[in-house]
């Protein structure tokens, strides 16, 4: 795992110290040995943890300069992309947001083992926007959902100026197309789509500027968001 995160840092353009590299290749390798007891992950092949989980999660860093800003990862599952952007970039102050409540005791239970502080929170994505509504520099998912539905999820969380990762693989522009009414009325404007090649599949991610606040009536309940979307 060690060897395929180092030998790929140099391709998306990141450098990391040695002790971080062996941080984030410790929280991989934790995600894989929780995953015999729990379902976190169908990608346990510790090379492709590097390049799939890690590496993939690390793109964040090269979209947005997340130094001293708060970012929430919304439906964070296993704690990706939330906790290796945490690891490489400590001074990040990271909410991960999942409604497993099983996955987010794990999470509780193992980030301190390993020496990464972030807020754990159990709730459902468009409960807690109440609580946090436009309080984010940045919001950022991973296989979540379509962008039209993902970006009511997430653009309440971000203040006007923030913006919104969301991280797509080969569909991401298809999906753009489909979410141009969603970005409209959520208050965002797309900024550009990053793209990172690894290990020969696409890995985008599409930044969406926050430049007006998004209408109060937003989030709408779950079945009502996916029943129809944006």
């Amino acid at each position: 795992m060690y060897e395929t995160l180092t030998a790929g840092l140099p391709e998306l353009g990141l450098s990391l110290s040695d002790d971080t590299a062996r941080q984030l290749c410790a929280f991989g390798a934790a995600v894989v040995k929780q995953n015999e007891v729990m379902n976190l992950t169908a990608i346990t092949e510790p090379a492709q943890v590097a390049k799939l989980h890690l590496l993939d999660s690390l793109t964040v860093l090269k979209a947005a300069d997340l130094k001293g800003k708060r970012l929430i990862d919304v439906g964070c599952g296993a704690g990706f992309p939330g906790v290796p952007v945490k690891i490489a970039c400590p001074e990040a102050k990271v909410t991960l947001l999942d409604s497993l409540g099983k996955r987010m005791a794990w999470l509780e239970q193992i980030l301190p083992q390993l020496g990464v502080e972030a807020e754990c929170v159990t709730a459902r994505a468009e409960e807690f926007a109440a609580k946090r509504r436009e309080t984010y520099d940045f919001a950022t998912s991973r296989a979540v959902a379509r962008l039209n539905i993902l970006l009511e999820l997430t653009a309440p969380f971000v203040k006007v100026g923030g913006a919104v990762l969301a991280m797509k693989g080969s569909a991401a522009r298809e999906e753009l197309a489909e979410a141009k009414n969603a970005i409209s009325k959520l208050g965002l404007k797309l900024e550009t789509v990053e793209d990172f090649p690894i290990d020969g599949t696409a890995h985008s991610v599409i930044i969406l500027r926050k430049i007006k606040p998004t209408p109060p009536q937003y989030p709408r309940r779950y079945p009502k968001i996916k029943q129809s979307p944006l």
